[in-house]
């Protein structure tokens, strides 16, 4: 998704979701536009496991999100320091979120801002229960 389209966006939507799913969700995508329906193009990230939504968006991870969108810092190393974490660490992560399309870099000379572009972020957790006829009930 292009910048300036991702700067309009408000919500990014995590989500856990199998590659058939995903394949369906494409699928269907692809058959509206050909109808000339609309879809829906909220921005969403799919993970395939809980486990690695879990081990991608750790506390921590949420915190250097919330700091950058929060803070704005001007460069990874100031971006560090709002957090109190070692520079490496942080531009590690910050590589890892970019790659997801969590953040982006804008590039000033030698600096690289990271830039947080949504102003929500939304898991969904869906769970797919094993019987679909049983309801859950409460004792």
């Amino acid at each position: 998704m292009e910048r300036e389209r991702l700067d309009a966006e408000s919500t990014l939507v995590v989500t856990v979701e199998s590659d058939d799913e995903f394949h369906e969700d494409v699928g269907s995508a692809i058959r509206a536009l050909t109808r000339g329906e609309p879809v829906d193009e909220t921005p969403t990230i799919a993970f395939r496991s809980y486990d690695d939504l879990l081990s991608t968006l750790t506390p921590r991870t949420l915190d250097l999100i919330e700091a950058i969108r929060r803070a704005e810092p001007e460069s990874i190393n100031e971006a560090a320091r709002v957090v109190d974490r070692d520079v490496k660490n942080v531009h590690e992560e910050l590589g890892r979120l970019a790659r997801l399309g969590i953040v982006y870099f804008e590039e000033e000379g030698q600096k690289k801002r990271p830039v947080v572009w949504f102003d929500e972020l939304r898991i969904s957790l869906p769970f797919a229960p094993e019987n679909a006829d049983a309801a859950p009930t409460a004792t």
